[in-house]
C-alpha cells in the first residue's frame, strides 16, 4: 500500500508494534494520527514508521534525511 492510500479512519500497525488510527486524508510524509501505546495519544507520525507502506525513491530520501538527524 503506497503512502497516499491511507484514508481517514484506517487502523495500522506501527513498525514499533502500536496501533494508531489515521485522523486525515492528507498526503505526504507526515500524517496525524492516534496511537494506542502505552497512553493513547493523537498526534503527528512518519508515514515509514507504518507497517506494509511502500515507499517512493522521494520519501526513502525524506527518511534518510530525517535520520540522519538522530529522530
Amino acid at each position: 500500500m503506497l503512502a497516499n492510500d491511507l484514508k481517514k479512519g484506517d487502523q495500522v500497525v506501527m513498525t514499533n508494534g502500536w496501533t494508531a488510527t489515521i485522523e486525515d486524508n492528507k498526503r505526504g510524509n507526515i500524517r496525524m494520527a492516534t496511537v494506542e501505546g502505552y497512553a493513547t495519544e493523537m498526534g503527528s507520525i512518519y508515514i515509514w514508521d507504518i507497517q506494509g507502506v511502500v515507499l517512493t525513491a522521494a520519501q526513502l530520501k525524506a527518511k534518510g534525511r530525517v535520520n540522519a538527524w538522530g529522530f
